[in-house]
């Protein structure tokens, strides 16, 4: 039986960890970023010294690549990504990178000639935390979002993605979403509670919820804190707080797993005693149907319009993103499924609160995914964590399903 080595997988976590580490013990590691550069450099070493082949298209995805007997066959693929968000932790989208390099060098130690080549995966820009919308390079791969517009995209500096892939060369040649593959699997934390409380190890996930993202502005009028009375100002950091506090009731009154996030806020002149005349404000909103979006999205409209037009502001409300609810492969499921069960380990079904590559990628191929307990339910933060076994047993569970789905192939 081809088992992982966990502990030479828990060293690979924690020397990437060292790679933009914060203070604070979490990571700092933003897309296309020197940290990223650095991170990338080592993956690309860590798989040559397997003798894989390496390719990365033109949306800065990289492709390690360990050959199979049939050479016809498309590959079997894992992975998830390397950035992180500007306070984040070791293992979220790392350690499903990092479990598909260890599925690869375990193969390598026992031997292992699958018929399906195996395919590591690295995609770019998945957290959306630097440039925005988030899981831009599966999303450009899957041709669910135009790569023109990504490789246009700013951070809020101005400085453009295409320019970044450019200058960390990381900018391949290869057109992005050329190649075929037969199947995609995803290792990763849970990023909730769920497992933990229950004492499940093995979250086999049969989904991931809708989400939609949304960019405010409200414009006021600039005065002088001092002399200008509460009822004569036009305020809009005050409006957009009111916003924020309406759509926090929304999700409350909605249920059924409703969720609303506020995710930046942000005013100008700045001064301390200049009432704002510009706010902008990120708005995240996810359900399981699409229908309850629809819903949360024709309110957030009025939420929006009412506030503005009670206190004589204007706006502007631009949705820049959207992911729909998605159901996965039933076969990838099963395979995922009948690993766990091989396992052991406690199990559970469960559905994706997060947004992943695995999510756009299921529009194109088979796809599955496995999620591991983290501590506290933490993640996008530095005290984010996982324990050494579950890791391992995530990993092996994954292992187990790559196999199973090229026996099955």
């Amino acid at each position: 039986m081809v088992k992982i080595d966990p502990s030479r997988l828990w060293k690979s976590i924690m020397e990437t960890a060292r790679i933009g580490e914060t203070p604070r013990g979490g990571l700092c590691r933003l897309a296309l970023s020197d940290e990223d550069l650095e991170v990338r450099d080592w993956l690309t070493r860590a798989c040559e010294q397997l003798g894989c082949s390496l390719a990365v298209d033109d949306m800065g995805n990289m492709f390690a690549t360990r050959a199979g007997w049939r050479h016809d066959a498309d590959p079997i693929c894992v992975g998830s990504h390397l950035d992180t968000q500007p306070t984040g932790g070791r293992f979220d989208g790392i350690l499903g990178v990092l479990a598909g390099l260890e599925i690869l060098r375990s193969l390598d130690d026992h031997g292992v000639e699958t018929e399906h080549p195996i395919q590591l995966i690295n995609w770019t820009n998945e957290e959306g935390a630097r440039f925005a919308p988030a899981m831009m390079g599966s999303g450009v791969f899957a041709r669910a979002v135009d790569k023109g517009a990504v490789l246009a995209s700013r951070d809020r500096d101005g400085v453009r993605l295409g320019d970044e892939l450019t200058r960390i060369g990381y900018r391949g040649e290869e057109p992005c979403g050329r190649h075929a593959l037969d199947s995609y699997f995803e290792l990763h934390i849970e990023q909730g509670p769920v497992l933990e409380s229950e004492g499940k190890v093995i979250g086999i996930v049969e989904g991931a919820q809708g989400m939609r993202w949304y960019d405010l502005t409200v414009c006021g009028s600039a005065a002088h804190a001092g002399t200008t009375p509460m009822q004569l100002r036009r305020d809009a950091l005050v409006g957009a707080a009111r916003i924020v506090c309406d759509l926090n009731e929304l999700a409350e009154e909605m249920g059924g797993g409703a969720l609303a996030t506020n995710g930046v806020l942000e005013s100008t002149p700045g001064s301390r005693n200049v009432v704002p005349d510009r706010a902008f404000l990120t708005i995240d909103l996810r359900n399981p149907d699409d229908g309850v979006l629809d819903v949360m999205e024709e309110r957030l409209d009025r939420i929006v319009s009412d506030r503005c037009s009670n206190e004589g502001l204007e706006f502007q409300l631009e949705r820049i993103w959207s992911s729909p609810p998605v159901r996965f492969d039933s076969d990838c499921v099963a395979a995922v499924r009948e690993a766990a069960r091989r396992s052991g380990q406690p199990t559970r079904e469960i559905l994706s609160g997060a947004g992943h590559d695995a999510v756009y990628i299921s529009r194109i191929v088979p796809t599955a995914m496995i999620f591991i307990p983290c501590e506290g339910g933490l993640s996008h933060n530095e005290q984010e964590n996982a324990e050494q076994e579950h890791v391992a047993a995530g990993a092996s569970v994954l292992l187990d399903a790559i196999l199973e789905r090229d026996r099955a192939r």
